[in-house]
Formats: C-alpha cells, sequence, structure tokens
C-alpha cells in the first residue's frame, strides 16, 4: 500500500496533515531544503525516516543501512551522522573498492526481515507547517522534529526484532 489521496490515510498509518499526505510533507521538506543550507543539515534523516516509514518508496537494498544510519543519529546526534556522511562522500571520490563503508554502522542493530512496522508515534504529517514554512520557529526545533520522528521510526522498527 502506497500513500493515496483517495483515502487520507497513509500507508505509515498516519492521517493526512494539512499539506496532505507524508508524500507531499517530505516533497516540501526536500524542496524547502534547497534554499537554506541549514535545514539541509536534517536531510539524511529526513530521507531515511521517511524511506523507513514508507517501505514501498525504497529500494529494499538500502534499507539496512538507512535504518542503521538512523540509530546512529538517535543515539550519536546530527553531528555525529554528518561525520560518516562526509566520510562517506571522500571515500567515494577516491574510488574506494567497495562501495560503502559499513565499519562506522557496525554496532547497530541490521533491519529486521519480519514486516514492515507501524503505525509510528510521530509522522511527517504531523509536522508543522508555518509561514510557508517547516523552520518558522527555528532551525532548532525543526532538529528536534525530525529528530522525534527518527526515534519514533527506530522505536518501531525494534520492535520487531523481539
Amino acid at each position: 500500500m502506497t500513500d493515496s489521496p483517495s483515502t487520507g490515510q497513509c500507508d505509515c498509518g498516519a492521517t493526512a496533515g494539512p499539506l496532505g499526505e507524508c508524500v507531499d510533507y517530505y516533497h516540501a521538506i526536500l524542496a524547502e531544503e534547497q534554499a537554506d543550507p541549514q535545514m539541509y543539515r536534517w536531510h539524511a534523516p529526513v530521507v531515511c525516516a521517511y524511506l523507513l516509514q514508507h517501505p514501498s518508496r525504497a529500494h529494499e537494498k538500502y534499507l539496512d543501512s538507512q535504518f542503521r544510519l538512523l540509530q546512529l543519529y538517535v543515539d550519536k546526534g546530527i553531528d555525529a551522522l554528518l561525520r560518516v556522511a562526509a566520510h562517506q562522500v571522500a571515500r567515494n571520490k577516491h574510488r574506494a573498492r567497495s562501495s560503502y563503508d559499513m565499519a562506522p554502522l557496525a554496532e547497530y542493530a541490521p533491519l529486521p526481515q519480519n514486516g514492515s512496522p507501524g503505525p509510528f508515534r510521530a509522522t511527517f504529517c504531523g509536522l508543522p507547517f508555518r509561514d510557508s514554512s517547516f523552520v518558522s520557529d527555528g532551525h532548532p526545533a525543526y532538529g528536534r522534529r525530525i529528530e522525534i520522528i527518527a526515534e519514533a521510526t527506530v522505536e518501531s522498527w525494534r520492535t520487531l526484532q523481539a
């Protein structure tokens, strides 16, 4: 099941918000990030959380590393995630033999293989959008909301590990 305007409910279990379903929020965030370098700091957790909450829209082969990246973010914060991302970019520039270095993510649990969780306690449809922006009350507040969505995503996926 995917996001569907006819149902008013997203495949993550969220009810549509003022902007529509999660996919509408996701695209609006990606568009706003392009003009706001501070907001772009949270690009990776936004992408990982969105795809993990909507796995039917993701490439299955990347979900495990996205789950591990989101765990790193929840565990160590945005600066640690940005350091790992910078390491991966530098590695790619030097044409490393393997395309992705999983060593920084080795301590984190792999993606559970027994289904997809949901609903999630925090979703993109719950993000406030004021004055045509997700950051109208500041970047730290926006970052905290993305962190809450990331925590909810990791928490739900971890329920499948039991």
